[in-house]
């Protein structure tokens, strides 16, 4: 299934030699971006103080938006109905090959924690944070792609680049909509940046669940709940009623299912019956079929739960969703070679002291951080022993034309994700040396992509004939889906003056960490146990 209205490269370009030029070209990558290690350290420091929540990244978009003009990329602010999103296009020549690079921006709510600080120490009481650090994967595709731009412009190489950012991700309410929008209608190619521990790819299937977002909406009537209980139809009931049908639910489902919920309106004040009330749900299962199977139960559950309180399920919004992953092999076998060219970062002592102590501090073991790539490409055609985990609606950009994701080290191993503690390494040289190096990998690939056209060729290949063979995309989100682009605005709203008075000011500040007076590291002193007689330590 392509994008929109997107066309494969012409089968004659799989014998197209490699051009000569490539190797040289390369090394001068290498070379230009290392000369932008400062401009990577004000991006990822710059986003990582904004804090910003999902639908909220205003922002993160007036920042990059800003830098990406001034390189002569062309603006498009408030794509796909979404107000935080945009693209910047650049092209020369054809146009073709078309490259798009993406990569999320968004926070994580009460993750605020001071960087390079290894343990809690917030902020701002209460607030976001970048606790999955999604700060970081913009600074990988803006310097590779205005290195990459410098060198098509002087070899007159053909090609455009399309960067974009991931909204919403954690609501995983973003890509699918830039999908039907058709953002995509022209890509050959997208080379997609997470943030990890490590630097890779992988192709294949991934490890992702496929995910369905809901908000079921129940409706009721009020009544005094002291004076006449009797006459209301509690909502909150039903909702309550609905979440403890799902928990005896959850022991006859698929061991594989993934499956959470908040309440989001549990009515205004205790004595008067809620005549309104919601609950949200993720459903994660395998794929397409699974998941919507899912969401039928749950739906079924809910309809149950209007019965007993005599409400009625008013509304069901889908207000996000993501397809499981599946990743193409040429694309990751080209960079592949790429990363085993970069390598890890060189970590100091520093950075191995600050990811210690964090991980001592949650008690994981402190074993650092990694410093050697894999040499071996993981991945299959089909799931291995899948047992669910996970999500990212990058998964839907995967079905629609070829698509890898980067990995890069910015973060630290041993944390538990969506917390505090994973925002901490974000705004340090951690993150920076992280970011570089997937930068590095970036270019390297992006070369490789518009100068040697049997890998843009063999890429279709794989996804037509492999890939896309017995599935056809059927994206989750109906035509009558909007992008639920009010969540987070309360949030964003309550913190966001306390918040300003950190954003970062690099004319200012070498780094960050500089302008907060934090110094690097910053972690717990180590309490040696005494010892005994025998130079034992005592129990």
């Amino acid at each position: 299934m392509l994008a929109q209205g997107a066309t494969p490269p012409a089968a004659t370009t799989a014998a197209a030699p490699v051009d000569p030029r490539l190797e040289k070209l390369k090394a001068e990558a290498l070379v230009m971006v290392e000369s932008r290690a400062k401009q990577v350290q004000e991006i990822v420091d710059m986003l990582f103080s904004f804090q910003e929540l999902g639908f909220q990244e205003f922002e993160s978009q007036r920042y990059i938006t800003t830098l990406l003009a001034k390189e002569g990329f062309t603006i498009e602010k408030g794509v796909a109905g979404i107000p935080s999103a945009w693209t910047a296009k650049w092209s020369y020549g054809t146009g073709k090959p078309e490259i798009s690079l993406g990569s999320d921006v968004d926070g994580i709510p009460q993750a605020s924690n001071k960087p390079g600080v290894g343990y809690k120490d917030p902020m701002v009481t209460g607030g976001p944070g970048h606790g999955e650090g999604h700060n970081s994967g913009q600074a990988v595709n803006i310097v590779a792609a205005i290195v990459v731009k410098q060198l098509m412009q002087r070899d007159k190489i053909n090609g455009t680049l399309l960067l974009w950012p991931g909204i919403a991700e954690e609501q995983m309410a973003g890509k699918a909509f830039l999908v039907r929008a058709g953002i995509f209608k022209n890509t050959d190619v997208t080379l997609f940046t997470h943030v990890g521990n490590d630097l890779g790819v992988s192709w294949g299937a991934s490890g992702s669940s496929a995910l369905l977002s809901a908000e079921f909406r129940f409706k009721g009537s009020s009544a005094h709940a002291a004076g006449s209980p009797w006459s209301g139809k509690s909502a909150l009931d039903a909702v309550m009623l609905m979440g403890q049908g799902w928990e005896y639910k959850r022991e006859h489902l698929r061991l594989q299912q993934r499956s959470h919920y908040v309440i989001k309106d549990g009515g205004d004040q205790p004595n008067v019956v809620p005549s309104t009330a919601s609950i949200w749900f993720y459903f994660r299962e395998q794929d397409y079929p699974r998941t919507m199977a899912l969401f039928e139960v749950g739906k079924k559950v809910a309809e149950g739960a209007a019965m007993m309180t005599d409400t009625k399920l008013d509304t069901i919004l889908i207000l996000g969703s993501g397809w499981s992953g599946h990743f193409s092999k040429p694309i990751a076998q080209a960079m592949h070679a790429n990363v085993q060219t970069v390598g890890m970062p060189k970590w100091d002592d520093k950075d191995q002291t600050l990811a210690k102590g964090i991980q001592k501090e949650l008690g994981s073991p402190d074993f650092g951080l990694s410093e050697q790539v894999n040499k071996e490409l993981r991945g299959a055609e089909t799931p291995q022993n899948w047992m669910g985990g996970g999500s990212d609606d990058i998964g839907d950009v995967s079905w629609n034309m070829p698509t890898i994701t980067l990995r890069y080290p910015s973060n630290i191993p041993g944390l538990p994700g969506h917390n505090w503690a994973n925002a901490i390494a974000m705004a340090t040289p951690i993150a920076h040396k992280g970011a570089l190096a997937g930068a590095k990998v970036q270019a390297l690939t992006m070369l490789d992509i518009m100068l040697t056209p049997k890998v843009v060729a063999d890429a279709w290949d794989y996804f037509k004939n492999v890939q896309t063979k017995n599935v056809t995309y059927t994206p989750f989100i109906r035509p009558q889906d909007m992008p639920p682009t009010y969540l987070n605005a309360d949030i964003m709203a309550r913190y966001k003056t306390q918040l300003q008075k950190f954003y970062y000011d690099p004319t200012k500040f070498k780094t960050y960490m500089e302008q907060l007076g934090i110094e690097y590291p910053t972690v717990r002193p180590q309490v040696v146990a005494p010892k005994g007689d025998d130079g034992r330590e005592k129990q």
